[in-house]
Parts: structure tokens; C-alpha cells; sequence
């Protein structure tokens, strides 16, 4: 028989394109602009798999999802959202969701989202998380599947391994899965391994005995005892010796551990999250790093997206950063649009860790209130890019650069997927706020000149982050 999908979506041209794509895919499609309307047709027994927007006219979506599945507890739930945000993913899991899609969405994405739930493979489990906040600051799609994988492993114990360049988050991250866990009440303990001298990291790992080597004193606890029940984060993972990993590699295999210079085995309750900026092929090859202990500690790979691969989230960071600062004390601070732009336009080799010492240098030394363009090239001194294509480039031409620029930004490897909606979100900012200008903030008028209804506009707004008033947008 045909599969039936329910689909709960408050915008017309939504409802007809995802119909359109799941008729094509072989599914029988009822479409519902309300949660009251959703409710009604799972109640009468109608769909196999509901997909439901967050935002509808009567109701949240996610507040909705407990009451289907109180109706019909074997049903599959999909949401999709334009509230990206680390939170909408986690409550959506915690509410019992079966995935999570970001708005814009690959169809074909859907589908197979579809397509799992009808064989009963869950990529998100349901978990009560405890918290409903988290650090992350960021809509740009790079982030959303960042937010997607950490919603589907925060429920579990799985090792986590996070792959980023230095300064794009990875212990926030970190902080984010114990944060959002069952763990959250216990230790999360962090060891940089690249800032322990070599000798001393199984001590710091597993502890030591008194008289277990020259200097040890007295007992000493490790970094496994500390994090019990906790997490253990272990970042630099790359600069681990050989004989520490064989330790590591034991502990994880057995669950248990000794100190230095022990005898008596004790139980290592831990939720191990690891991270690196290296290449960790490279070491096995090279024969720096074990095999076996790599994928025991890649069960979940998650790639945190360098800052110059996600643009879109620098303002939002930038002001994070200046009410941070004020908040600690330093004197408050605002930005202009022509510093964002600025900010925008640096490729950022420190990548988050950078852009965040910026902002705190210039909230100290910046005499105005307000941080404009010519501070932030001050602040980044010789580091500054040089301008972009020239005036006389072509719409096309400055486009091939820049995205000729996106891809070497990954080095070998390949971009998250999902590059055309991500590129078109960076194509549509600029032109929709140059329309908005050119109105005078009428939304009415900017929605006539760019050839679409209010609403589409007020939608693209809130995703692509866009303030209204051209004054006051940067």
C-alpha cells in the first residue's frame, strides 16, 4: 500500500512544493495549514508520517508532537523549521520527534527522511535534555547540521569525536553534549593534550600512587576519577604518545582503569567526547596514532565549520561578543553596518577565538560608542583582506570568486552538504536589504519589487536574520 504523509505547513507555496516532491516519490499526500487540522486527521487514523512546521497560525508545532503521539505512540514526526536555532532541534527530540530539517531544506533530504521513518530507523531518539540554552550562536546551515548531529547524540552515551580547525569551538561544543545530557548534574572535565608535558599524561589521565615515579609525593586522583559519572573531553587528541593511547584504548574496551603505580582496577563511568585539528589518517599512517583506538573514538564524527564557511553568522557573533564584554564590565559598545561588512569580508585564520578577541580589544580601545569599519581594519592591522572584486566585475564574475573562495576554504575536503541553499542564502541577504533601502523599510513595496507576497518576505526575513529597518540593519 501507499505510504501516507501528513503535511502541516501555515504557507501555501510550501505545502504545494513538498506535495509536488513526495507525489514524485511515489507517497499519497494530505496537506493541513493547522495544528488543529493536524490533530484532527491523526485522530481519524489518517498518514503514516506526519511533517509539521514549528510555527502554525493555532499552535506550535512542537507542542503538538506529544499529543499525536499520545494518540497514535508508534507515529513518526518530522519537523521542519526556520527557527534554527540548537534549542528548536533539542526540543524537538525532546518532545519526541523523529528528525529534524532546518528550513531551506533539500527535498530529497525529506525523503529520505520519510522513506527511514516508514523502516523504523530513528536518527533521533527521544531524552529528556534539561536545559533548553545553550552558547552556540548561529542560522547559517553549516551550523544547523552541526545542531542536528548534536541533538541526536546528546540523548546517548556514544564517543563523540568533534573535527575543526583551531578557535571554531570545539570544547563549546563539548560543553554543549554534557551540558544538554543525562550528565549534565556531574563533572565535565577537559584535558588538552597538546598542553601536558608527554611524560606526565597517563598521571593526568589515570592518576598515581604515592612513589609511582621521581616527585609523586602523594596520591593523586586523574582526570577519569574526576569526570565519574561525568564527561571527559580530551582535546588535541592528535598529540596523545603512543603508550598513553594503549591505556586509553584499554580503558575503553573494558571500561575500567588504574592509576600509575596501582593495582586495584576501578570503573571508568565516563562519557568520552574527543577533539582535533589534525589529520588523524595522516598519524595512523605515519604510525603516531592507533587504528583501533580512532574508531572507537569516531563512533560519532561531528565537523565544526570554519568561520569563514558561515559569514552569515558573524554579526550575531560580533554583537554576542560586545554584550559579553559589557556585561564583564567593559565599556558597551555597538557595531555599524559598514563594520560588519568589514568583519564579513576577513577570512579569519583564528576563525570564532579570533573574531571573539576582536571584539573584546575593541570594546577596551575604540574611543566612540559605536565600531566602525575603520576600527575593525585597525584592529586587524596586516591581518585585513584586501577589498573585494572591483565595482566593474560583473554580478557573475564576483559570484564565481566568491564561491571559488568557499570551496578552498575546506582544503581537500569537501564542504557540508547543502552548498546551493547555502550560497543562494548569501546572494538573497544582500539583495532583499537592498531593496528594503531602496523602500525606505516598506515592506509592502519591497515585496512588490522583488516579486513576491508580504509573507514570503516576512519568512525570508527571520531566516536569513535580516532587521527590517535599513537604519538600524547591519
Amino acid at each position: 500500500m501507499t505510504a501516507t504523509v501528513l503535511v502541516a505547513d501555515d504557507d501555501a507555496a510550501i505545502r504545494t512544493v513538498v506535495r509536488q516532491a513526495l507525489i514524485r516519490a511515489g507517497f499519497a499526500v494530505r496537506l493541513t495549514e493547522t495544528a488543529a487540522g493536524l490533530v484532527k486527521l491523526v485522530g481519524e487514523g489518517v498518514g503514516d508520517v506526519v511533517v509539521t512546521d514549528v510555527i502554525l497560525p493555532d499552535a506550535n508545532g512542537l507542542d503538538t508532537i506529544p499529543k499525536l503521539l499520545a494518540m497514535r505512540p508508534g507515529l513518526r514526526v518530522i519537523v521542519m523549521s526556520a527557527q534554527n536555532t540548537l534549542s528548536t532541534a533539542v526540543r524537538a527530540t525532546e518532545n519526541g520527534a523523529f528528525d529534524y530539517l532546518p528550513k531551506p531544506f533539500d527535498l530529497n533530504e525529506l525523503v529520505r527522511s520519510i522513506q527511514s521513518a516508514l523502516e523504523g530507523r530513528s536518527d533521533i531518539d527521544t531524552a529528556d535534555f534539561g536545559r533548553d540554552d545553550t552558547a552556540l550562536i548561529g542560522r547559517s546551515p553549516a551550523m544547523q547540521e552541526v545542531y542536528r548531529v548534536v541533538a541526536r547524540v546528546v540523548p546517548n552515551d556514544l564517543t563523540v569525536m568533534i573535527l575543526g580547525e583551531s578557535g571554531t569551538g570545539k570544547e563549546l561544543v563539548a560543553r554543549a553534549i554534557h551540558d544538554m545530557g543525562g550528565r549534565a548534574q556531574r563533572p565535565f572535565i577537559a584535558l588538552n593534550m597538546a598542553a601536558i608535558p608527554r611524560e606526565l599524561i597517563e598521571s593526568e589521565l589515570f592518576g598515581h600512587e604515592r612513589g609511582a615515579f621521581t616527585g609523586a609525593a602523594a596520591r593523586a586522583s586523574g582526570k577519569f576519577e574526576q569526570a565519574q559519572g561525568g564527561t571527559l573531553f580530551l582535546d588535541e587528541i592528535g598529540d596523545m604518545p603512543i603508550d598513553a593511547q594503549t591505556r586509553l584504548l584499554r580503558v575503553l574496551q573494558t571500561g575500567e582503569f588504574t592509576t600509575v603505580g596501582g593495582t586495584r582496577s576501578q570503573r571508568a563511568d565516563v562519557r568520552i567526547v574527543s577533539a582535533t585539528n589534525q589529520d588523524l589518517a595522516g598519524l595512523i599512517d605515519a604510525g603516531r596514532f592507533r587504528e583501533d583506538l580512532y574508531y572507537r573514538l569516531n563512533v560519532v564524527p561531528l565537523s565544526l565549520p570554519p568561520l569563514r564557511a558561515r559569514a552569515e553568522d558573524i554579526p550575531a557573533l560580533a554583537r554576542h561578543f560586545l554584550d559579553t564584554a559589557a556585561r564583564e564590565g567593559l565599556p558597551r559598545k555597538t557595531i555599524d553596518a559598514g563594520a560588519v561588512e568589514a568583519l564579513q569580508a576577513h577570512r579569519w585564520p583564528g576563525n570564532v577565538r579570533e573574531l571573539e578577541n576582536l571584539m573584546r580589544r575593541l570594546a577596551v580601545l575604540e574611543r566612540g560608542d559605536l565600531i566602525t569599519a575603520a576600527a575593525v581594519q585597525a584592529g586587524l592591522g596586516n591581518r585585513a583582506v584586501p577589498p573585494g572584486p572591483p565595482v566593474s566585475a560583473t554580478l557573475s564574475e564576483a559570484a564565481a570568486a566568491h564561491i571559488a573562495a568557499y570551496f578552498q576554504a575546506f582544503g581537500p575536503a569537501l564542504p557540508p552538504d547543502g552548498v546551493y541553499d547555502r550560497l543562494l542564502a548569501e546572494v538573497e541577504r544582500p539583495l532583499i536589504a537592498a531593496c528594503l533601502d531602496a523602500t525606505g523599510g516598506n515592506q509592502l513595496k519591497a515585496a512588490k519589487l522583488l516579486g513576491m507576497n508580504r509573507n514570503t518576505l516576512r519568512r525570508k526575513l527571520d531566516d536569513l536574520g535580516l532587521d527590517p529597518q535599513p537604519a538600524r540593519r547591519g
